[in-house]
């Protein structure tokens, strides 16, 4: 497809079919042995990779070097954060980077059991926000106190939060009552058991040290369990569920000799199940690489950085990863202020290999005097919220003493598919996929060409366009929308 653009515009996330909302295609096997991918990549059956070392490098993405000669898009909005749709363009990608809400923070420690001991703590430390549709209801876990218990809140508008007094702890918001670090609550939207319909990963202590438990509920307040734990893990592990391939995979935290804190990858068809591993099921995954940001301060500038924590979730046609990018602790020049983290994406299509193109955070700290989120801003479990045409991300973020100051809940929103655009500018432009296969009728695109216009044309193999679906029977698009049909003259599909 070929896409002649006029100036100035920004495509925001490409090509979506009208099919997209449709069943996720689990992978297949191909004639030559290896897994086909909803997405045309080729995995190897010996999956995931046996990587032999981590370095400071940046990762080396195989589907990027050799795409697929055909690329199937049936599945989700197809989002140009790469160049694996893109055989030849004029435009630059350019990225762009969330805005905090003003009612920030969202979510504060108001509450007695919030507040003491420890720094007064109501903040997500991956934890979990989800719309529920069964009651309309955006709801959150929390850390409430800090490493203490886990707390619940809800809202209506994913803004204004309430909570509500529960049995569970009589006249309190609390669900879950252990020390903890870090916690996942997911809603498996796939499980057949009612009973089981939430899930909690919790790391926790134990007599063999930091440990992974699982927990399930059928509301998400009252929860059974340990029903499962795994062998010892390093505390800030966080858990995902693939949907593209079925899976969920294990975040652990790990420790790599010249990179420090890292990740290893673990994965397994069954939550409870994927718990009991042997040393030889878990593989190094990823790290922070020589790219990632350093402390602006002189005093923590030469630190170099680590993979703190990596939250992911499925985004339309691809992983989204959230990497938290830890840049130095003041304790280590003896000033008692909060660490820094600031939130990083990156993209994966194959749901090992992470491209991270962009290089500033989705979620900054903000160093003023009194801000909410001077430091250690961090991710929320489950990803961001498709919000109407915006895409709601919270976010933990703490004050600047880490005795004292506040450990809050901010929420960031970026526009609909934002991550990234390919731009115009002053300048007419062109954009051509690579050639795609979908089974869909209709072509919608996600643009703001308010102040120019976009066409779009069909081409064969040999790049020349296929009647009527030409640049010049094409209807321009004067539009700045999120999901916009592309028409041609005299046809209705």
């Amino acid at each position: 497809m070929r896409y002649p653009i006029g100036r100035p515009l920004m495509v925001m996330g490409g090509v979506v079919v009208v099919v997209w909302a449709g069943a996720v295609h689990v992978q297949g096997a191909s004639q030559d042995g290896q897994m086909l991918l909803y997405n045309g990549i080729r995995l190897a059956l010996d999956w995931p990779p046996r990587l032999e070392k981590l370095s400071r490098e940046p990762m080396p993405v195989p589907y990027l070097q050799q795409p697929p000669a055909e690329i199937p898009i049936d599945v989700g909005r197809q989002l140009l954060v790469d160049d694996f749709l893109i055989a030849q363009t004029n435009l630059q990608r350019r990225f762009h980077q969330a805005e905090y809400h003003p009612a920030c923070p969202v979510l504060k420690p108001d509450k007695p059991w919030e507040k003491a001991p420890g720094p007064p703590t109501a903040m997500v430390f991956s934890d979990g926000v989800w719309y529920d549709p069964t009651d309309r209801l955006f709801k959150m876990w929390y850390m409430g106190g800090y490493c203490r218990t886990v707390c619940y809140a809800v809202s209506k508008d994913g803004i204004h939060w309430e909570k509500p007094a529960l049995d569970v702890e009589p006249g309190t918001n609390i669900v879950w009552r252990a020390p903890r670090d870090s916690n996942t609550v997911w809603l498996d939207w796939e499980e057949k058991d009612p009973q089981r319909r939430w899930k909690l990963f919790t790391t926790s202590r134990s007599e063999k040290g930091w440990v992974l438990s699982l927990f399930v509920s059928p509301d998400g307040i009252h929860w059974k369990g340990p029903v499962a734990s795994s062998p010892p893990i390093g505390d800030r592990t966080t858990v995902f569920y693939n949907p593209f391939r079925k899976v969920w995979v294990y975040s652990l935290r790990s420790s790599y000799p010249g990179l420090g804190r890292s990740r290893l990858y673990r994965e397994h068809p069954d939550a409870q199940a994927g718990l009991n591993w042997r040393p030889d099921e878990v593989r190094l995954w990823t790290g922070a690489d020589k790219l990632d940001p350093h402390n602006p301060n002189l005093e923590l500038a030469k630190e170099e950085p680590q993979l703190y924590n990596l939250d992911c979730f499925a985004y339309e046609s691809l992983l989204v990863g959230l990497f938290s990018i830890w840049q130095g602790d003041w304790r280590s020049v003896g000033k008692p202020f909060q660490k820094r983290n600031e939130v990083l994406v990156g993209f994966s299509r194959d749901g090992f290999h992470w491209d991270r193109p962009f290089r500033k955070p989705l979620a900054g700290v903000n160093e003023s005097p009194g801000a909410w989120n001077w430091a250690n801003v961090q991710s929320c479990g489950g990803g961001c919220l498709v919000v109407g045409d915006q895409l709601y991300f919270y976010l933990s973020a703490r004050e600047q003493n880490a005795q004292t100051g506040q450990n809050t809940t901010g929420l960031a929103i970026l526009r609909r598919d934002g991550f990234a655009s390919m731009d115009a500018d002053a300048e007419e432009g062109f954009l051509i996929t690579r050639p795609v296969r979908f089974s869909g009728k209709y072509l919608f695109v996600n643009v703001n060409a308010a102040q120019g216009h976009f066409l779009a044309e069909v081409l064969d193999l040999q790049g020349q366009p296929i009647e009527p679906f030409t640049k010049a029977n094409c209807e321009p698009i004067r539009a700045d929308k999120t999901l916009v049909p592309v028409r041609w003259k005299g046809r209705e599909d």
